[in-house]
């Protein structure tokens, strides 16, 4: 993980390349900071123990949920609850700060060809 006490987040943002590739940029006790470039649709899932709370530094995000969509905006926070399944959309790119716990997988209950293992999101060069 990289070693920083300072971080610039758009900076960093502008080196990520690949849409639904989260990278850590810090660990706070036990969870994960992270940040990722997303666009489109990801994939239905539910992290069965961990909640995940998302934060919009740019752009929209919809979360769909099985009964409702909540709809995200630059600046909003949204904590998405343990055990509940849930497919983030966003139809521009957007760019969003993650905080979960270290033993959050990418994509949950369900292994797509776009999960990236701990080790990927590791190796931010961010």
């Amino acid at each position: 993980m990289p070693d920083r006490n300072v971080v610039n987040l758009p900076n960093a943002l502008n080196q990520i390349i690949d849409h639904w590739s989260p990278k850590v940029l810090a660990q706070v006790n036990d969870q994960f900071v992270k940040i990722a470039k997303i666009k489109n649709e990801f994939v239905w899932h539910k992290h069965d123990n961990e909640d995940e709370l998302f934060y919009i530094i740019k752009g929209n995000l919809l979360m769909q949920y099985e009964d409702k969509t909540i709809e995200l905006n630059e600046g909003d926070m949204h904590v998405v609850p343990k055990g509940v399944m849930h497919n983030p959309v966003a139809k521009e790119e957007c760019w969003i700060m993650l905080v979960e716990p270290v033993a959050t997988a990418h994509t949950g209950n369900v292994v797509t060809g776009r999960s990236r293992s701990l080790e990927e999101q590791m190796q931010a060069e961010v």
